[in-house]
This record gives structure tokens, sequence and C-alpha cells, in this order.
């Protein structure tokens, strides 16, 4: 419930904020439609691949990392293959451009160029600090091997075709 909290102020909120002072600092730009055109395609390409990630990622996890009857978004098996091979956070990879896909969906100045990175490095930092103690609580010795042999996120090629191809 705390994170769903945390994602509404930031996105909500964000916008707000952002649109305010887009009106009082940026209202040429904010005004112009072939700037609101170009942020609305590329937010549409960038919110296209944030969820196309989270399907993917959401539903391989539902699917391997459950044993047992256990509540519905919980897991209890650590994924160590797919893309959870690539990379240890596949999915919070795809979410953390969701600020950036609003903002410029937006057509926000400020929330494109401040906020949005602003607000991607506070989910990087949630990452670190709750989601990977949270893990390592969880899963202990094998957990922190994992850590060892995987990157928390990877800009390989192949990664990338992993989280685009197998999303479809």
């Amino acid at each position: 419930m705390v994170r769903i909290v945390i994602w509404f102020l930031m996105l909500v909120g964000g916008s707000a904020l952002s649109l305010w002072l887009d009106w009082r600092w940026f209202r040429p730009l904010f005004l112009n439609p072939w700037f609101h055109l170009v942020t609305l395609v590329a937010g549409a390409f960038l919110l296209r691949f944030v969820l196309r990630v989270s399907r993917y990622t959401g539903r391989l996890l539902a699917r391997m990392g459950r044993e047992g009857d256990i509540p519905r978004l919980e897991t209890n098996k650590l994924v160590t293959s797919g893309i959870y091979g690539c990379m240890r956070h596949p999915m919070h990879f795809g979410l953390l451009f969701f600020p950036w896909a609003v903002a410029l969906l937006l057509g926000s100045p400020f929330f494109i160029l401040v906020l949005a990175p602003l607000e991607m490095l506070f989910m990087l930092a949630m990452i670190k600090l709750v989601e990977e103690p949270g893990a390592i609580r969880k899963f202990g010795d094998e957990y922190r091997e994992y850590m060892r042999r995987v990157p928390m996120f990877s800009l390989r090629r192949e990664c990338w075709r992993q989280l685009w191809e197998e999303g479809r």
C-alpha cells in the first residue's frame, strides 16, 4: 500500500507541480503544439516499452516464483533464469522509465528535464535500499550468490532483445 501511495504522489503530484512550473517558466515551449506532438509520440513508445516489460516480467514471476498457496503478488522462490539470468530487476528496469513516459505524454518540459530524472534516481535508491535487502532477508545466501553473478540492470543487447521480444 505504501508503494502505491508513493507512486501516486510521484506521478500525480509531480505532474501538477510540473504543469504549474511549466506555465510560469516554460510557457512558450509548453504552448508549442509541435513540442507536444514530438513528446506525445516519444511518450507513447516509451509507455509501450514499460507496459510490455512489466507484463512480461510480472507473468514470469507469477509462473516461476511461486510455490504453494501464497498471496497473489508474493513470491517464495528465487527466479534466476530467462531475463532474470540477465539482470536481477528487469521489472524495475522497465518501471524506471514510467515517470519519463508520463512526463513525455504530458509534454511537460520541467517534468521531462528535472522531475522524471529525479524520480528515476529515487526509484534506484529504493531498489538498492529496500528491495535488495528484502530479497536478502527472504532468500539469504542464495540471493547473495545471485547478486555476485548477475548485475542489477544490464544494457547488453541480448537483455534488451529478451525484454522486447519475449514481452510480446
